[in-house]
């Protein structure tokens, strides 16, 4: 008879971020000793690596780190299976660390940066690096992408986190003027960026071609309404405009006084920095974003597990 219950199992996979099958073998093997199972768990992880590379890494975090000149900066995405993890001191270090090499390399992908030798300690690659902490930590651990600015002319690079690692923004200004200026629009523009998920800086920036499909879509609906021909274009055009100003970061609003726009609020920086402002880029990282997480019935996979014991 087993010494543990099915809220035993629940419990430990909480705690270790280990899947129920393995959580479930660790109670037997210690007789349901809590502690002893965490330890049991802890050592299979270290020699079993290997084995996690095909798991759906969907959690995880995102940090963003920018060089004292404020003229270079990574945003990074590494990602483990559980929210437990990704809350630990070791995964925290660990994305620190990468962070803190990328901003020393020159590697354009993920593939090449994982080949280079790490920063931290030159006796393993990256490769190494996250193989020794999916091994240690007991889940997979993956670096899912980065994107690197470094900035060449007169301007600043500023960041922004959101929900501790949930979203991360980098936004590059290009600019002759007042540093400080600079430095608080480019955090703000940060904080802007995060909220309102524009996809280009400026309506330039936009592809034509989705343009045109937009403007079609939209005489489509208009026509399916009823609208007469005569009034349609001028109805499509007025939609492409709020279009723009929800893809197209100097046409949004300005989510701390809607009464400005984004690009209202860079020519009163620009007055304020002595010198014209140019937004240059921005990337933001979602956690997660775009990978299909697994979807379990715990309660009906835990029942399942415990029959016969």
């Amino acid at each position: 008879m087993a010494n543990f219950t099915s809220k035993d199992v629940m419990k430990l996979r909480e705690q270790t971020g280990v899947g129920m099958m393995d959580c479930k073998k660790a109670l037997v093997e210690t007789d349901g000793n809590f502690d002893e199972a965490v330890k049991y768990l802890r050592e299979k992880g270290m020699a079993s690596a290997a084995k996690k590379a095909s798991r759906v890494a969907a959690e995880g975090l995102v940090k963003c780190l920018v060089a004292e000149d404020k003229k270079t900066a990574v945003a990074v995405e590494i990602n483990c299976e559980t929210d437990f993890v990704a809350r630990s001191d070791q995964f925290i270090a660990l994305i620190d660390n990468v962070a803190n090499h990328i901003l020393t390399s020159d590697a354009q992908t993920v593939e090449a940066l994982m080949e280079e030798t790490y920063v931290g300690d030159n006796s393993k690659t990256l490769n190494v690096l996250f193989a020794e902490a999916t091994a240690t930590i007991g889940e997979k651990i993956s670096l899912r992408r980065f994107t690197k600015y470094v900035l060449a002319e007169d301007g600043i690079i500023a960041s922004y986190i959101h929900m501790g690692g949930k979203i991360g923004v980098l936004v590059e200004l290009k600019s002759a003027g007042n540093v400080d200026v600079l430095q608080e629009l480019a955090f703000n523009l940060s904080m802007q960026v995060a909220a309102s998920k524009p996809q280009v800086v400026a309506i330039t920036d936009v592809d034509p071609a989705q343009v045109q499909s937009e403007r079609e879509i939209l005489t489509v609906q208009a026509r399916n309404e009823g609208k007469p021909e005569a009034v349609i274009t001028k109805m499509v055009e007025g939609r492409i405009h709020k279009y723009y100003k929800e893809v197209c970061l100097l046409e949004q609003e300005y989510v701390r006084d809607g009464s400005f726009s984004i690009k209202q609020v860079v020519a009163q920086s620009a007055k304020d920095a002595g010198a014209e402002i140019v937004v240059t880029r921005f990337v933001r990282y979602e956690m997660g974003e775009g990978i299909e997480k697994r979807q379990d019935n715990f309660a009906a996979e835990i029942a399942e597990q415990l029959k016969g014991l």
